[in-house]
């Protein structure tokens, strides 16, 4: 059985980091790819952008299939939050401005249930140096950690392999391992095809980190 699961959402960073766990000691004992779905308007097209990725190399036949878990959040935030509407904040807004309270706490606990009952021991998260939400600390993977192995009964280890990169260390890791970033998805207002809407904060940083690399 699978001893490591990852959050993936076929974006950048859990592209690569699902990548690099490929790579590590764990991968002789099995990676389990997690797509959590809370109700959010780009989750389908992330879940065309997992099934594209999962068939191509580094990943093709190397991870076990995908396990989709649902985790409805549409009770929690109003039908008109940004989210929920695929509307978000302008180009140039502030981390703080695409806040979703408690996004951790809902995907991790969700997984580490699943982790709980496959006997996996440790499910790493993409997250990228410089986060400033409370629930991206290495405190809080601390906690989450020895709560879920509590409250299991089962170890479980919350890491966050990513932590210390910035995007274009990420870039440049996927360029090495492999990973067809092209094909990945970062934007929170997907466009038909799949394709980044070049409006969101999330399409910012992608396109700034790609610039930086080139020289642009």
């Amino acid at each position: 059985m699978p001893r490591t699961a990852v959050l993936f959402s076929g974006g950048l960073d859990s592209a690569v980091l699902l990548a690099r766990e490929l790579e590590g000691h764990e991968a002789q004992r099995g990676t389990q790819p997690i797509h959590i779905r809370a109700g959010l308007a780009w989750e389908d097209a992330e879940a065309r952008t997992i099934e594209r990725l999962l068939a191509l190399p580094p990943f093709a036949g190397r991870v076990a299939p995908v396990i989709t878990l649902w985790f409805n959040m549409r009770d929690v935030y109003p039908p008109t939050h940004w989210a929920i509407t695929g509307t978000p904040p302008a180009y140039n807004t502030p981390d703080e401005d695409v806040y979703l309270e408690g996004r951790n706490i809902v995907l991790i606990s969700k997984a580490a249930v699943l982790c709980g009952r496959l006997n996996i021991q440790r499910l790493a998260l993409g997250l990228l140096n410089g986060n400033p939400f409370p629930d991206a600390t290495p405190e809080f993977f601390d906690v989450m950690s020895r709560a879920m192995s509590l409250g299991l009964d089962s170890p479980l280890d919350v890491v966050a392999p990513l932590a210390a990169m910035h995007k274009e260390d990420v870039i440049r890791l996927g360029r090495q391992l492999g990973v067809p970033l092209e094909l990945t998805l970062s934007c929170m207002n997907p466009q038909p095809g799949d394709e980044h809407c070049g409006q969101c904060s999330k399409c910012r940083e992608r396109e700034q980190a790609f610039s930086n690399l080139s020289g642009g």
